[in-house]
């Protein structure tokens, strides 16, 4: 990683953080919403390869094109999926197939994290200005300064991440499927303190989705319309393959699925003032 901005954010901790520290993996901070407590980890800036390379195997040609993407600043994002608990805090409503607190919330779209779960949110929690990560930023936190099809390198089991064991990845050995989602935290976590980023559930992307552009991208945030935003991390549902780092794809922003949720991201760090 090459970094083309500070390391540390100007503001630490900010206004809204009920908790804050450093530890192993990095900075980071929580929110709480009655009760319910959400960690943020610190994303620093960095340059990164995005997509896959040509001998990747099982990658989609046409949708991985390898390119170096530059992320000027750093980013709060969440250190695991939002959870049923924190949605039902937020909106006083469990809409998930698979019930539990610290399961991942999913049946939810596009549309109503953004126009419903954000605002209210964001009301709930001044300052905090929580959002969706875009695309970029989602691949450069899950590979946490790897470039391997996963943080923890070409292969895959459960054990490490929560797919459908029957399609294993690159002639790897078929294994458990649990045919449901796992805790948050039930998996290891990647070196930024990131947890199941590959599979459990797809999460949804601020990004339309589109081709790449060809050449270098700075802070890119995805094409200025479409039909479909961006799902990315593969899922209890999905072939080991659609774990992978940079496997992409899209839904109808208002598509309920039991296969998608998402992770909240706190958008660029703000800049000290003066």
């Amino acid at each position: 990683m090459n970094a083309r901005a500070p390391q540390l954010p100007d503001i630490f901790p900010e206004a809204w953080a009920s908790a804050w520290g450093q530890d192993r993996y990095g900075l980071w901070q929580a929110f709480e919403v009655k009760g319910v407590v959400q960690v943020m980890r610190w994303i620093p800036p960095g340059e990164f390869l995005m997509g896959s390379p040509e001998n990747e195997p099982e990658r989609w040609a046409d949708r991985e094109l390898l390119h170096s993407v530059v992320l000027t600043r750093g980013f709060w994002l969440a250190d695991t999926a939002c959870t049923q608990a924190l949605w039902r805090a937020v909106l006083d409503e469990s809409p998930s197939r698979f019930e539990g607190d610290d399961l991942p919330v999913e049946q939810v779209s596009w549309d109503e994290i953004s126009a419903r779960f954000l605002p209210e949110l964001n009301r709930l929690t001044p300052g905090l200005e929580a959002a969706l990560p875009t695309e970029a930023q989602w691949e450069y936190a899950c590979r946490a300064g790897t470039q391997t099809p996963f943080w923890f390198g070409g292969n895959i089991t459960p054990e490490q991440v929560n797919y459908d064991g029957n399609y294993p990845y690159a002639g790897g050995k078929k294994a458990e499927y649990r045919e449901r989602t796992v805790a948050v935290k039930a998996l290891p976590c990647n070196g930024w303190g990131l947890y199941q980023m590959h599979g459990n559930v797809r999460e949804w992307c601020a990004d339309w989705y589109g081709d790449y552009a060809m050449g270098k991208a700075v802070d890119p945030a995805g094409p200025p319309g479409g039909r479909g935003r961006v799902l990315r991390g593969g899922g209890w549902v999905y072939d080991a393959g659609y774990c992978r780092s940079a496997s992409r794809s899209d839904g109808e922003p208002a598509e309920r699925d039991g296969r998608f949720g998402f992770r909240l991201a706190r958008g660029f760090s703000p800049r000290q003032a003066g």
